[in-house]
């Protein structure tokens, strides 16, 4: 048995845990892969918006996730902390919730090695999905479609023996408004963590995984589990990465 890789803490985000496209199986290959102190969840780790359509099914996958997690919590005596997202939204009925070494809250502080870092999932300075709800879920049903023709773009690739490529990314890197987009959340999160006079801010939310300092701010986008597939790492020291998975990923829709 390959023995697992020790972190700190790790830090997921954007599962979307009921949605068809998200990468769940790999998911749950890599935190079998590891053991943690303390797993933060941020955000968007069950997606409740997908669930609530007609014809949406919980697959057999989805309770494995939640099987790893807590297996991690019982027998890795480790400590889980959810934060809530935007497509989680449906936690607000409950928050807080804290039961032994699990919590699911709306942010959290995170201290390391005499730093202070600010997490949250990021929706909140999404002007879209903060203000304009309605249109956040249109905007949804088109990125699910993207991620639809992407599925298909990587099976065409697989067959011939290419590695995964994300279409939708590739166009988050080009496309001069949405890198406008992705710099003006950038830019707001920094002001926050400014404001909340901490050292630094991990969040999720735009599925764009990131690891460096805007002026004195460390700034950490975990990225997602759609996409992505990215994980933050922190190690003893404090030091911390950006994990990408690099095992063979599943285009099949099977449990």
């Amino acid at each position: 048995m390959q023995e697992k890789t020790y972190y700190a803490t790790v830090v997921l985000s954007d599962i979307h845990v009921g949605n068809n496209h998200a990468k769940v199986n790999e998911v749950i290959n890599f935190l079998e892969s590891v053991k943690c102190d303390k797993l933060i969840l941020n955000g968007d780790i069950i997606d409740g918006w997908q669930l609530q359509k007609s014809g949406a099914r919980w697959r057999k996958r989805y309770t494995r996730f939640f099987r790893v997690v807590m297996k991690m919590m019982e027998k890795g005596d480790t400590k889980v902390i959810y934060v809530r997202g935007n497509h989680d939204d449906f936690l607000d009925h409950v928050l807080p919730i804290k039961i032994l070494n699990f919590r699911v809250v709306k942010s959290y502080i995170h201290y390391s090695h005499g730093k202070k870092y600010f997490v949250l999932h990021g929706d909140i300075f999404d002007p879209i999905t903060s203000r304009i709800p309605w249109l956040a879920m249109l905007g949804d049903v088109g990125y699910v479609f993207l991620l639809w023709i992407n599925k298909r773009h990587n099976k065409k690739r697989q067959k011939k023996g290419l590695p995964y490529h994300s279409i939708s990314q590739a166009i988050k890197k080009k496309v001069k408004r949405v890198v406008s987009y992705l710099s003006d959340f950038e830019n707001e999160m920094i002001k926050f963590a400014k404001f909340k006079h901490v050292d630094g801010l991990i969040c999720g939310h735009i599925h764009q995984p990131e690891n460096k300092y805007i002026g004195t701010i460390h700034y950490l986008n975990s990225g997602d589990w759609v996409e992505s597939l990215t994980a933050l790492v922190e190690d003893a020291q404090g030091n911390w990465k950006i994990v990408y998975y690099d095992g063979e990923v599943s285009l099949s829709n099977e449990d």
